[in-house]
């Protein structure tokens, strides 16, 4: 892989990250126009449908074998039902703890889950052990989580939380 190609995978993975906080505080509010958190679940699930299935339809995409969708395991179907624990999850939370501060501890909750995916290989990932540097890398994120979280509050909320 050229360090060009390289970069541009870094750079794409920061934009995946960066549409996520707009996505929640988008569906947030409608969430509250809608009447219910759900409801807001539900449309941008939707929405993902309607966008995606012409760029499927324009890339000429063949359908999946109906072998391998009648054997395939239950987990492999599961991503669906996390996406809509993380869009309920981002509606119901956002508001109450702040863009930055529902971003910081869901990064913190993917990075924890994210090493522990990596140490035992699940799901068919590549096996990388929890090393002392990835670890420290983990409670460093953590640490800023906290600093994020917590640096926000008025002085008030900070002696009453200690």
């Amino acid at each position: 892989m050229s360090t060009l190609h390289g970069i541009g995978l870094l750079l794409l993975a920061v934009i995946a990250g960066a549409v996520v906080p707009f996505q929640s505080a988008i569906n947030f509010n409608l969430g509250r126009g809608l009447g219910h958190p759900l409801w807001a679940t539900l449309a941008s699930l939707l929405v993902s449908i309607v966008v995606l299935s012409p760029i499927m339809l324009a890339m000429r995409l063949p359908l999946p074998s109906v072998a391998f969708i009648t054997k395939a395991p239950l987990w492999m179907w599961a991503g669906g039902a996390f996406g809509v624990v993380f869009i309920s999850l981002a509606v119901m939370l956002l508001p109450r703890l702040g863009a930055s501060g529902f971003m910081a501890l869901a990064l913190a909750g993917q990075v924890v889950a994210s090493l522990v995916l990596d140490h035992f290989g699940w799901f068919g990932l590549v096996e990388r052990q929890i090393t002392l540097p990835r670890l420290a890398g983990a409670v460093l994120l953590i640490g800023g989580v906290v600093l994020i979280q917590f640096g926000a509050m008025p002085a008030k909320s900070l002696a009453a939380a200690g």
